[in-house]
This record gives C-alpha cells, structure tokens and sequence, in this order.
C-alpha cells in the first residue's frame, strides 16, 4: 500500500524511535523498498503487485533482522505493509522452531485457492507466510513455508472475516477480537503462546487490529476491533517471548495531523519495551 511507506518517518516524527531509544534501543537503520508500481494492466497472471521489488526487500529485511539478531538484540520492524511479513519469514527460517503470532483485524488469508484476485500480499501475507500461495512469495530461495501453520497463531479478526473458516482448519489457533473479549486476555495470551511454542515467535501487529473509532489511518480500517488498553494488554504480554515484531498498515496519508501516529507511539512504547527479554540469556555480571 503506496502511503504506508511513509509510516516509519511519521513514526519517527511522533516520537517514537526516541521514545524507545530512552529504553535502551538502537536505531539499525533503513532497508529502502523498491519505487511502488501500479501494473494492474501489465502483470502477467499468477504474478503479485510489485512483486520482483517485493521479493528483493524481502532477502535484504531477512539479513538485517539477522544482522540485529546477532548483536543478541530483539529487532522490531516498522513498516510499510504486510508484506513486510516475507522479510521476517526468511530470517525465522534460519531459527528452527520459531514460531508465528499473527494480531491482525484481518486473516489477510486471500490467496489462489480461495480467490481469482491475487495481488496485493498486504491481504495475503499470513497465507504466504505459512505456505498457502504462489512459489514466488511462499518459497523464496526454497525456505518456503516460513512457519508451520501448526505452530502460528493469529488474534484479533472480526467475526465476519472472509477467511475465517479456512484459517480455523489451518492454523493451530484462531481468536477473533470477540472470543479475545470473551475469554479474556490473559487466557488467550496462553493459548497463543503454547500453540506459537517454547522456542519463541515472531510478532506480526497489523495496527487495524485496533478499532476504527480510534485507527482510521489504516487502509481497511473495520469497527469491532480492540481498544488501545486491550492491544496494549496483549503485546505487553506475548513481547517478552516473541524473537522479533514487525508493525504495520499504519497509512499517514489518512492522518495528516499525526493524531493517530501519537497514539501509535503511546502504545508501542508502553507494549514493547520488553520485546525477546524471556529469551535472551543473562549476561555475565562483568559485561553489564
């Protein structure tokens, strides 16, 4: 999605990459995406929106988030769109055992077998991740699938998401905003955690999880989605053994006063300041 590029900046702008870096963080810098195309009237069939650059962001975000993980750092992505999800995939792939939670408003589980319109990964990245769409994106380089579907977790869809009955009989744990309501967080913090395993996961947060009352600078943004309390309550929780996060979809275009990108910032700083701390191994007491 062509505005969401500029969301890392406004993110900036909003404070938060100084909020974090008053946490400890460092800075590790830009991967610049390919220039965004509209070739919806030259695009072969079975070929992605963008999908050369994509796939090329993709291998450099992979080596960045290694380069991150080997500092015995936690990385956290700031997107840009879902897409961002592929870059992730790869890195995961070199972990065995990391798993996948995926907090989204959407399944974003659109892909060949359930629909003839494939094209924007933004709405196919979960499908892609766990190996539900075209080689090109779901086995780049032959590390396809990313995660074992077993082992990911989405939360927070709404009730009427297209795919949602598909991704029931894929995945290995599915809550929809109104289950998350109903059994509580802390319960569906649990479930998310033994479905995503021991060894860890990666944290996907698609930022229109939130409600559309509070997020509308999204570009689906949906009513019955979660509170700013409720997101922070989540992330605050799964942060400490997730390996990475990526966070993405938030639009600037559709916030031109930065409102959104403030709140944004209010919650990320107050729900990930522990991201990888259950998994990182102590230091010897010299080194602190």
């Amino acid at each position: 999605m062509p505005g969401t590029a500029k969301a890392p900046e406004a993110l900036r702008e909003a404070g938060l990459h100084r909020r974090f870096a008053e946490q400890g963080a460092a800075d590790a810098g830009v991967v610049v995406p390919g220039r965004y195309v509209d070739d919806d009237a030259t695009r072969a069939p079975g070929v992605v929106r963008n999908e050369r650059a994509m796939i090329d962001h993709a291998r450099r975000l992979a080596d960045r988030i290694d380069t991150v993980l080997a500092s015995g750092a936690a990385p956290l992505v700031i997107g840009g769109d879902c897409s961002v999800l592929l870059g992730a995939g790869l890195a995961m792939k070199r972990r065995d055992g990391v798993g996948l939670v995926h907090v989204d408003g959407h399944t974003d589980f659109r892909n060949p077998g359930n629909s003839d319109v494939c094209a924007s990964v933004a709405g196919e990245d979960l499908a892609a991740a766990v190996g539900h769409h075209w080689p090109a994106l779901a086995d780049i380089d032959g590390a396809g699938p990313y995660f074992d579907a077993a082992r990911t977790a989405h939360v927070g869809c709404r009730d009427d998401d297209a795919e949602l009955a598909e991704v029931r009989s894929v995945l290995g744990a599915v809550v929809p905003t109104s289950e998350w309501r109903a059994r509580g967080t802390a319960t569906v913090v649990k479930a998310l955690r033994t479905t995503a395993g021991a060894a860890g996961y990666w944290l996907q947060v698609d930022v229109d999880v939130l409600d559309a009352a509070v997020m509308p600078a999204v570009d689906s943004p949906d009513p019955g989605g979660c509170t700013p309390h409720e997101l922070i309550e989540l992330l605050r929780a799964l942060a400490p053994r997730a390996v990475g996060a990526s966070i993405t979809v938030y639009d600037p275009d559709l916030d031109p006063d930065g409102t959104h990108a403030r709140l944004l910032t209010k919650v990320l700083t107050a729900s990930l300041g522990g991201l990888g701390g259950e998994l990182q191994e102590p230091r010897p007491a010299a080194d602190r």
